[in-house]
């Protein structure tokens, strides 16, 4: 290789800036995001809810590891959150029973530290179930995931000694050494800890992709046949990558399990594998940040949302299927194109582009919601009227169809008429 092909290949590294711009400035800010909320004191039911915004950040971040890193669908990844959120409350048990018994090992383990025998367990049951789950890629791949949750999921209510059965296993988390101060009793006090595992999960997961094997993950899923050609077995990759996948969402399970204090079955079910999947690919599985993004909005739809609707659901749906269609690269994706569109050349006609698509938007998602919550209210039977900003919505009134059909069809129109332009304008 000659000295001027080094100097090309050279050239294209990032330079430091870059390298500092693009890898630590995020990392640094999202960290002191978390430590400056305390700063405007936030109620016990905010801190609750960033509580599980922290746990979830963790979880998606596993799971695009993945996902995003590794190419593989999986459709049972809460298995490793709950075997690991398991091994914690029982661990929390047993030093419960020796700070009131005879002492031991127990006794001295502080409860902050679950989550490192979260990582533990959820690493062994991924080095177990990744054993015969990475042999195949792809929809075999899913579909071995998807039996092993099912099979997990059954086991729970089976083994009451180790699950519980319905009512699940609790602990008491104000048992056991204190570590910097923290009894971890009041919900001020959780949050810092769910913080300080937040950090830690999410700059071990970033690390994670930055070395070799998180290099040969993305290599493995863009191309395993070269993969293999250079000497590196892709089998291999998948497992080891599949491992760590399994022990971060095993410590995102012991973090719940200090903020719960308890856990059932439900938790190594379907339902928090598809919510999951639907935090890292909404939040954007191209971008590192993007499960970060994802698990906030949809931990705020799931807490807050719910209190106004009882349809949030299907709008998470209708979320989920226009991302699919029409932002793939999820919501990460959306504000790094917004980003770099300003710094553009062309960013006028860009901004003027972007007005015409954000109008068709919001009036198309107000005739949609308007539309849902009557039917949802017609179908109940109960008599209830959509009352939006004191507006009063019956289903038999002729207003109520026209603020419905109007901002549809005029969003639908517009949002045509945008994409029109856009494809003029790129040819």
């Amino acid at each position: 290789m000659s000295d001027q092909t080094v100097q090309n290949f050279e050239s294209l590294a990032p330079s430091a800036g870059q390298k500092f711009t693009q890898r630590v400035l995020p990392l640094a800010v999202f960290a002191l995001i978390i430590l400056i909320i305390p700063m405007f004191n936030p109620s016990n039911l905010m801190l609750t809810l960033l509580n599980v915004m922290g746990i979830n950040i963790v979880f998606a971040l596993s799971y695009n590891m993945l996902l995003g890193r590794g190419g593989l669908l999986s459709f049972g990844h809460a298995v490793y959150f709950g075997l690991g959120g398991y091994a914690a409350v029982h661990a929390m048990r047993a030093i419960e029973n020796a700070s009131y018994g005879d002492g031991g090992f127990w006794a001295s383990y502080p409860v902050f530290f679950l989550p490192v025998i979260g990582f533990g367990v959820g690493a062994l049951a991924g080095a177990i179930i990744g054993w015969p789950s990475c042999r195949r890629a792809g929809t075999p791949f899913a579909m071995i995931s998807l039996g092993v949750a099912e099979l997990i999921a059954a086991a729970g209510f089976m083994f009451g000694s180790i699950f519980g059965g319905e009512e699940g296993i609790s602990g008491d988390r104000m048992n056991g050494p204190e570590l910097f101060g923290l009894s971890l009793g009041p919900i001020n006090e959780v949050y810092w800890f769910i913080a300080f595992w937040t950090i830690l999960g999410t700059v071990g997961i970033y690390a994670f992709t930055r070395t070799p094997l998180g290099k040969m993950s993305e290599a493995t899923r863009d191309n395993p046949e070269r993969v293999e050609f250079v000497g590196y077995d892709p089998q291999r990759v998948r497992y080891l990558v599949f491992i760590f996948a399994g022990g971060f969402a095993g410590l995102a399970g012991g973090m719940a399990a200090v903020q719960y204090e308890i856990f059932t079955p439900e938790a190594v079910s379907l339902a928090p594998s598809g919510m999951v999947l639907l935090m890292a690919y909404i939040g954007g599985i191209r971008y590192f940040a993007g499960p970060i993004l994802g698990a906030v909005v949809l931990t705020y739809m799931q807490s807050m949302l719910s209190d106004y609707s009882e349809a949030w659901l299907l709008y998470l749906g209708i979320l989920f299927m226009a991302i699919v269609m029409f932002a793939p690269g999820g919501l990460a994706g959306i504000v790094a194109g917004l980003f770099n569109g300003l710094r553009a050349d062309d960013r006028s006609e860009r901004v003027s582009k972007w007005a015409i698509m954000v109008v068709g938007c919001v009036l198309a998602f107000v005739g949609l919601v308007a539309l849902v919550e009557v039917a949802i209210r017609w179908s109940n039977g109960y008599g209830e009227v959509f009352e939006p900003f004191g507006m009063h919505l019956p289903t038999a009134s002729v207003l109520t169809w026209v603020l419905i059909v109007l901002p549809l069809a005029a969003g639908f129109a517009i949002l045509r008429f945008g994409a029109t332009r856009n494809k003029e304008g790129q040819a």
